[in-house]
């Protein structure tokens, strides 16, 4: 089980707007860096997929080995990407 989760607000044309990393795990380099690279990973998925579903949560868009992305869709193409309880 992780003790920190990580929180990434993506705006159109996939500029970060907000993140944040809370928990009480020591903060690591590493731990941050991965999270970025597996949800800028999954960004051409969600993006793919907005324009698909009418639908506001889009759950298991991406896997990285045992993590599972899933993020909520605004109607003004606002990404929130929740990290699920499995991050490092």
């Amino acid at each position: 089980m992780a003790n920190t989760a990580c929180f990434i607000i993506v705006g159109r044309n996939d500029i970060p707007i907000y993140e944040a990393e809370v928990g009480s795990a020591p903060k690591r380099e590493d731990a941050a860096q991965l999270h970025q690279f597996i949800l800028h990973a999954a960004l051409d998925v969600v993006q793919d997929l907005a324009w698909t579903t009418s639908a506001m949560f889009l759950k298991s868009v991406d896997r990285f080995n045992d993590l599972v992305v899933s993020v909520y869709v605004t109607a003004g193409h606002i990404l929130f990407f929740p990290s699920p309880d499995s991050f490092i």
